[in-house]
């Protein structure tokens, strides 16, 4: 029979056979022979050592497995939800297909590792694991890498109090956020999503506690690097490096796994607050070593250094009568020190701040940052100190003072302030004089300035005296008019008898009006009689004294008093300013600036 033929034949017997099945029709009709249940025993032809010996070798074909622990077997199913798995024991496994992580590479036939829960559960099924098994080995993998110190990967997966969390083949461990790099972290959430390497630094299998660093890794790195670095350091070395940390006294520098402290003295030439007015965090910048302890490897660095000292030509930068600018820096009772530049400070004392107003604090004038126009006085380049004032910038007034107000010239000016021995008037705005208490009238006798005026009257006044060394004006008042004592030191001179009229009685005596207007004392026990108001009487001078502005008359001594010389006021210079009126000069100045103040808020109302 040829091969053609040949299959032919074979292929009507395949399709004959398919067809006589198709065609069978099953009718519920019992077909074949039928064994009962009660008839099985009685076909049994093996002896009980027969059937041991058959268990036996059926017992052989299974593998000696130990629950809890991981073992082999062959995937030999698979379906939507599960995986049937043949371990070599009895019966077969089923363990739910998403216990395992990449279910669409697995196929039937392939050798799997699952752990072996229970041989049989309560329906005599045997109970395996895929990702308990996955996690054991995945214990056993950490536990092996912190024992011998191995190096693994992990993928950070978020953010928690203190650290993070690490997902290592799907445990979790927890990196503290000091352990993630040797330079503080400031923005954690940019390392979430990260995989990185790490180091198992502590490790609690009966916990299930993992912790991981990843600084411990750099550090590793850097220790050669670190012992390189410290072999060739040396004062003068100019290295670079990174900001790693501000505090309140200085900067410290991470060198490249050795850090440095920049002292807030050595970040700049001039004033500095705090460090990061100068640096920022994770900065890069150049600094000079300028000291190094091999024993306690302290760094000590600067930054200053690196720049020219700004003293250098300061003559040439700041000449005598040169006019600058700067910022105030600091205030302190006796001045103001101004910034001119980074390093270069000058002091403006109180003294040059004004030519007229007696300042008694520089906060008066000036305040902290602002920004003041001055003008160079002199440099010290052996203390480093610049004077500096302000009250140049403009003219001296007391420089011209008597041409504008020459002695026993008349002018207007308003009552600022009343003490005790006098009255401030101001003739302009920073020009001042003094009317003393004994300067406002020729004829009465004043115990208290404010009998006669009151603040802020304008009053008329005369130029007596101009002490420029001090700075003081004397004025007068009762100078306006001409000086009735003159007159009255010849008219009634001791012994002239005048005619007067009772103006007022006391219990003392009477006032007596006389000519000129005048007005006499007469003591009661040199009377006459009792005396009324308005009588006109004859009286003679027993004495009469310009100082005191007194004259005494008497009536009992008419005829017998001797004619005598007149008591003529002293002249003398003007008594210059105590150390009371020169602080009520100071309160005055203080207290009209409190009231224009208040006038200009009033106004702004």
């Amino acid at each position: 029979m040829s091969e053609e033929t040949k299959t032919q034949t074979e292929e009507t017997t395949k399709t004959a056979t398919v067809d006589t099945v198709e065609r069978h029709i099953f009718t519920g009709e019992i077909e074949g022979d039928v064994i009962k249940l009660e008839d099985l025993d009685s076909m049994t032809d093996y002896t009980k050592d027969e059937f041991a010996s058959l268990m036996n070798m059926y017992e052989g074909t299974l593998n000696a497995i130990t629950e809890k622990e991981i073992v082999s077997g062959t995937i030999v199913g698979i379906d939507e939800k599960y995986v049937i798995i043949d371990i070599g024991f009895k019966s077969e496994g089923i363990i739910p297909l998403n216990e395992f992580r990449h279910p669409d590479k697995i196929k039937i036939g392939d050798e799997v590792e699952v752990f072996l829960d229970k041989v049989e559960d309560r329906e005599g099924q045997l109970v395996l694991s895929r990702k308990k098994a996955d996690t054991l080995r995945v214990w056993q993998f950490i536990e092996e890498a912190y024992n011998e110190q191995k190096i693994i990967e992990g993928f950070i997966k978020r953010r928690i109090k203190g650290g993070m969390v690490v997902d290592i083949d799907g445990i979790d461990a927890f990196l503290p956020g000091s352990q993630i790099d040797v330079r503080p972290v400031r923005d954690f959430d940019a390392y979430v999503g990260k995989t990185m390497e790490f180091m198992v630094v502590k490790l609690n299998m009966s916990s299930e506690n993992v912790v991981v660093s990843h600084r411990a890794i750099v550090e590793s790195d850097l220790e050669e690097q670190r012992s390189q670095i410290l072999q060739s350091m040396e004062p003068g070395q100019i290295l670079e490096g990174h900001v790693k940390n501000i505090t309140d006294f200085g900067v410290f520098i991470d060198l490249g796994g050795v850090d440095g402290l920049l002292h807030i003295t050595d970040l700049s030439w001039g004033r500095v607050e705090h460090p990061n007015e100068i640096v920022k965090l994770d900065q890069k910048l150049n600094v000079v070593v300028l000291e190094f302890d091999e024993n306690t490897k302290r760094i000590s660095l600067g930054l200053k250094q690196l720049q020219p000292h700004p003293w250098d030509g300061i003559d040439g930068k700041y000449p005598e009568g040169m006019k600058v600018q700067g910022r105030v820096v600091s205030i302190a009772d006796y001045g103001a020190f101004i910034e001119l530049e980074r390093g270069v400070e000058g002091l403006v004392h109180i003294s040059e701040m004004s030519w007229t107003q007696h300042i008694k604090h520089p906060s008066q004038l000036v305040e902290k940052n602002q920004m003041i126009e001055c003008v160079v006085l002199n440099i010290s380049k052996e203390d480093k100190k610049i004077s500096l004032g302000v009250k140049q910038l403009e003219n001296d007034p007391w420089q011209n003072l008597l041409e504008k107000y020459p002695i026993n010239s008349k002018h207007k000016g308003t009552v600022r302030n009343l003490t005790n021995f006098g009255v401030f008037v101001e003739l302009e705005p920073g020009i001042d004089g003094l009317i003393h208490v004994s300067d406002l009238s020729w004829t009465d006798k004043i115990n208290h300035p404010n009998d006669v005026v009151q603040k802020g009257d304008v009053i008329d006044v005369v130029i007596l005296a101009v002490d420029f060394e001090n700075r003081r004006i004397t004025l007068g008042h009762k100078q306006i008019g001409e000086n009735p004592w003159e007159k009255y030191l010849v008219e009634f001179a001791k012994g002239n008898e005048v005619d007067a009229v009772v103006v007022r009685t006391t219990d003392k005596g009477a006032f007596l009006a006389l000519g000129l207007g005048a007005e006499a004392f007469l003591p009661k026990d040199e009377a006459e009689g009792e005396l009324a108001v308005e009588t006109s009487l004859k009286v003679v001078v027993t004495d009469i004294d310009e100082n005191n502005k007194t004259i005494n008359v008497s009536q009992k001594q008419l005829g017998k008093v001797k004619k005598g010389k007149p008591k003529k006021q002293k002249t003398s210079e003007p008594d210059a300013l105590t150390l009371g009126e020169m602080s009520g000069l100071a309160d005055l100045k203080k207290e009209l600036a409190e009231k224009e103040a208040a006038e200009k808020a009033d106004s702004a109302e």
